[in-house]
């Protein structure tokens, strides 16, 4: 059995006077679906590293990681084990370019985000940062 495929994201908020916080989501048009932003660690690379390089890289915005969240396990389209680390991130900067691996991103509030989300796994990756948002944590 090969060893899982390694990668790390973050799930990316920024305070709305309209909404008080809204989270980034991705689309990802190689897989027509929505998502948060994370990508496969580079050889030596840490997870955190990753994390805020992927960031960078899919929605063009620097962000403070806060918080760690739980890691996620799945198995990709083709079969192939996956492990996601995620950060809790508050954007600090940057401004967003669409690109061949994400075409669009989306600033929504919290419901209207979990509603967009493609798979369950982000849905309570979104939650679960919005619980510790309350609780202080970002």
């Amino acid at each position: 059995m090969s060893a899982p495929v390694r990668a790390a994201g973050c799930v990316l908020w920024r305070r709305s006077p309209a909404h008080g916080v809204e989270f980034c989501v991705v689309h990802r048009p190689k897989w027509a679906d929505w998502s948060l932003p994370k990508g496969k660690l580079k050889h030596g690379e840490t997870e955190l590293a990753a994390a805020l390089r992927e960031v960078e890289e899919e929605t063009g915005r620097t962000c403070r990681p806060t918080t760690r969240l739980p890691r996620v396990h799945y198995r990709t389209h083709d079969g192939r084990r996956k492990t996601v680390d995620y950060w809790l991130a508050e954007e600090t900067g940057g401004a967003f370019a669409p690109n061949a691996e994400i075409d669009e991103i989306r600033w929504l509030p919290p419901e209207a985000a979990a509603k967009l989300l493609t798979e369950a796994r982000d849905r309570a990756l979104l939650a679960q940062g919005l619980r510790e948002l309350a609780l202080g944590g970002g």
